[in-house]
């Protein structure tokens, strides 16, 4: 994801609805003119996936250009080098260029995609390292460190959409940019085009079809809650809920994948997203980063090795080592959501999308994660079973301290990003909130307008 300072990437009553997750057609007719896209925070050094997807799934998206937006030059002339050498070597025809300049490169764009860090990995390794000094989860999208990341993003994000807007008020922003749940609240609430994206669901979807030994195509997910808090309350097959046998038969796998005790995914009979390992095991992960180099700290080495490769020019594929930067199957969502939204396809995707009384217990302009119709018109959520309290329970509670977090974001202040921290069910105490809320405004101060 992009930073002022250099672009790095990513690092979603009555019959149950589902999704299939996103397999693009890569055969027939394409569905739409050819396209123009932009993509802000195009120096990440994940990019080349994105541009791997572009070229393999060009019949579900028929690309004529594509157009890299970073601050970072250097980064820039890196991997968008490769991402030309990538078309050529799939003998993809669309044109391949970058700049600096985001109004420019987002003119006449169908469809701009977010991938932007601010403050890069420097400020990604604070907010896993700062939190835990307190006692709290250090990650860059839950807790303490997640807040951070919001404060200093939203106002960015909000400015590049409103170039966009300016330039082309037709195009589509789909966001992948982290916590992509507040940001694209923050979007819609400023009522731009705009869909949020994450990678967990068609993550689970591949890794469900390959336990099942079935295309992914033919997996269907009911997949609910928030962006980074979501369960997999059943796995169709043919319109078959295969859950409890995935469970019986390969719940020690899901389990060591989730880092999460086996017994608590029987209990559940659900598969939660890793994220909610922040929730139900604490403490214990907090000891854990305690005692390794922070995430930041590890894609920073991989991200200087990728760009030592990005650099050979005789490199025209991506390196197996972009597959340790995290963000799998990104390129796939990508494609098909944005195919989706410019082709008016109708197609069931796994978004992030505006509430509008899916989830009953949630206000309506609250962002949640779940199945949803896809075309011009936007992402439509489908109908939701109603959630056991176990699950309704923390939704809303999250979703209130996101609220918080937002209107800390646009407004500034102490006393609101207080309020926040003391919401969030992770913190919850006035001491902790107290100093987590010094100790983020301290790391912070570069990026923090209001001070």
């Amino acid at each position: 994801m992009l930073s002022s300072t250099g672009g790095t990437s990513p690092s979603a009553g009555g019959s149950s609805p589902s999704t299939r997750g996103t397999s693009p057609s890569t055969g027939g007719t394409p569905p739409h003119p050819r396209l123009k896209i932009a993509v802000v925070g195009g120096g990440s050094t994940y990019t080349p996936e994105l541009i791997d997807g572009f070229a393999r799934l060009r019949d579900a998206l028929p690309l004529a250009e594509l157009v890299l937006i970073d601050p970072a030059a250097d980064r820039l002339e890196l991997v968008g080098g490769l991402a030309r050498r990538i078309f050529a070597r799939q003998g993809h025809p669309g044109r391949i260029s970058w700049t600096s300049d985001v109004d420019a490169g987002v003119d006449g764009a169908d469809a701009v995609l977010l991938q932007l860090r601010v403050g890069g990995q420097a400020a990604r390794n604070q907010d896993e390292t700062w939190p835990l000094e307190c006692g709290c989860v250090g990650q860059e999208t839950t807790g303490a460190g997640g807040l951070a990341k919001a404060l200093r993003t939203v106002p960015v994000v909000l400015d590049i959409a409103e170039r966009i807007r300016r330039r082309n008020p037709d195009a589509w922003i789909v966001d992948f940019t982290n916590p992509v749940g507040i940001v694209t609240r923050a979007l819609l609430s400023h009522g731009h085009k705009a869909v949020g994206l994450c990678n967990v669901a068609i993550g689970f979807q591949r890794k469900f079809a390959r336990l099942l030994g079935i295309a992914p195509d033919r997996v269907e997910l009911e997949h609910v809650g928030l962006n980074h808090l979501t369960w997999e309350r059943a796995v169709r097959v043919d319109g078959e809920d295969v859950l409890p046998r995935l469970i019986a038969e390969h719940g020690a796998a899901i389990a060591e994948d989730l880092h999460m005790p086996r017994s608590l995914v029987d209990r559940l009979g659900v598969v939660p997203s890793y994220y909610l390992r922040y929730y139900y095991q604490h403490d214990e992960v907090v000891e854990e980063l305690r005692s390794k180099p922070s995430r930041a700290a590890e894609v920073a080495a991989i991200e200087k090795q990728l760009l030592e490769m990005y650099g050979d020019p005789s490199l025209d594929e991506k390196p197996e080592l972009l597959a340790k930067r995290g963000g799998a199957f990104y390129s796939e969502a990508a494609v098909a959501l944005t195919s989706a939204l410019l082709g008016d396809t109708g197609d069931v995707q796994i978004v992030n999308t505006v509430n509008n009384g899916t989830l009953p217990f949630l206000p309506d302009d609250a962002v949640i994660e779940v199945p949803a119709t896809v075309g011009a018109g936007g992402a439509k959520p489908l109908p939701v079973r109603p959630l056991e309290p176990l699950y309704s329970g923390l939704i809303a509670n999250v979703t209130a301290y996101e609220h918080l977090a937002l209107e800390a974001a646009l407004k500034g202040g102490r006393d609101r990003i207080f309020e926040a921290l003391l919401a969030h069910p992770l913190i919850g105490q006035i001491a902790y909130a107290d100093r987590l809320t010094d100790e983020l405004i301290a790391h912070n101060r570069e990026h923090l307008a209001w001070l």
